[in-house]
């Protein structure tokens, strides 16, 4: 007695234990946990840190720089320069070798250099600074993607819950059936057909079951590959069709269409403004840049190493103007090339523009047809369910049959069905709409 006490609690535990590792999510549940979690997320967040970088990479070309420098060089032969002989007495027209230095000489020496004035620099900054924007408007473009991902995933285990539920139901319905059968066969007024034909009934509606359980692990399987969510571990979802749903509003369905609630709406327009400031960093390559610098040497000689060294000095400041005069070319190219990419930019935006006014419009009118199958839809199930009650009544008062009892559970079914897909159709629609509005 108390092994089997023991093996009880033990299997209440695992159970428990079971139930424990499976954690539920809500679509907005699984939506957030996706965007923490979801490596293309993460990669558009590397991608803010390195626009960040050259922000402080381009500002850095403007700061001054400040270098030093040390120098050796030993003369093993000093260098010979001719001179006239006759400046030491000798004949006209003859060179004498001179030999001028010290075999060792040292160097050291600082220089600062800075910017003063270069436009291009200036536009090259706020072009980073603009980058930076276009790197969060395309973090914000990942995450729709992610949350539309995820919205799509969500919906099959949730209809497939669904239509497990009303598979049960209608399994226990026809076992109630059954055991009436059953009892109507004992008391002779029904055939041992009438009880096969429910049997074979329950068994193909237990075999429909399993299958769908199948198909609910492969739908789960893709839910969390969407998510980024541990492949051995269990979930499911806690939302269902009804929480989901919600009517479009009369906005939703005649509004004026607001392009940029699109996310990639906002990125295109951002690249505009970069493919924008492009054109002009060429234009400002054409004007002058100033630099200044200052630059201090101190210098040794000496014929012995270390000893007896003479130590002068130089130290100068100045400014450089560089000033473009002709390039080959090159530039004016360059500044070509840019103001075509802008002309590419603005047919992208034009083209897009086309694409989500057709998106909304045949979203608008997929959720229309959707709305009016599910209304559809209802109308023929409560037709079925009086059918199946009056079938019933009849086949239990012993004036119907068991074929007219098996045709009517068919067409229950089947209308079932059919309303768990047009419920199911509707909010796809109304998914559909809301991403195709930029929600």
């Amino acid at each position: 007695m108390r092994n089997i006490l023991l093996l009880l609690i033990l299997s209440s535990l695992g159970t428990f234990a079971i139930a424990q590792n499976t954690k539920s999510f809500s679509l907005n549940e699984a939506v957030q946990f996706a965007t923490q979690n979801s490596l293309d997320v993460k990669n558009s967040q590397i991608g803010i840190a390195d626009a960040e970088q050259q922000i402080e990479e381009n500002r850095a070309l403007g700061l001054p720089t400040v270098s030093a420098t040390l120098g050796y060089n030993y003369y093993f032969k000093l260098p010979v320069s001719l001179v006239p002989a006759e400046f030491f007495g000798g004949q006209p027209g003859e060179f004498s070798e001179l030999a001028f230095g010290t075999k060792n000489n040292f160097s050291a020496g600082v220089e600062a250099r800075s910017l003063i004035f270069d436009w291009s620099y200036l536009t090259a900054l706020k072009a980073a600074r603009s980058y930076r924007d276009f790197a969060k408007q395309q973090r914000t473009q990942t995450e729709a993607m992610v949350r539309n991902q995820i919205r799509n995933a969500y919906l099959p285990p949730l209809i497939l819950e669904e239509t497990k539920a009303t598979l049960v139901k209608n399994i226990d319905n026809i076992k109630k059936l059954r055991f009436e059968t059953s009892e109507m066969y004992k008391a002779g007024f029904v055939e041992q057909l009438d009880i096969d034909r429910l049997d074979l009934t329950i068994a193909n509606l237990e075999t429909d079951l399993s299958n769908l359980d199948r198909q609910k692990e492969l739908a789960y399987n893709v839910l969390k590959m969407a998510m980024n969510y541990p492949m051995d571990q269990d979930i499911e979802t806690s939302d269902n069709l009804e929480q989901l749903l919600s009517e479009a509003t009369v906005e939703d369905l005649e509004g004026q269409i607001n392009y940029m609630n699109r996310a990639e709406y906002q990125t295109v327009m951002l690249s505009k403004g970069l493919n924008e400031l492009n054109v002009s960093y060429v234009k400002s390559t054409y004007y002058p840049n100033v630099t200044g610098f200052a630059q201090y040497t101190k210098n040794g000689q000496s014929d012995e190493f270390l000893k007896n060294n003479i130590w002068t000095d130089v130290g100068i400041v100045g400014l450089q103007a560089n000033i473009p005069i002709y390039g080959g070319g090159a530039k004016n190219a360059k500044l070509q090339r840019a103001k075509l990419d802008l002309e590419k930019t603005n047919n992208q935006i034009a083209s897009l523009e086309r694409v989500i006014w057709m998106e909304v419009g045949n979203a608008r009118i997929a959720y229309q047809s959707a709305q009016e199958r599910v209304a559809s839809q209802e109308k023929n199930l409560g037709l079925a369910e009086r059918i199946y009650e009056t079938t019933q009544i009849k086949y239990r008062e012993g004036i119907g049959s068991s074929l007219e009892i098996t045709s009517a559970e068919q067409s229950l079914f089947q209308s079932q069905q059919n309303l768990i897909q047009a419920r199911y159709e509707l909010l796809q629609a109304k998914m559909e709409l809301d991403i195709a509005l930029g929600k």
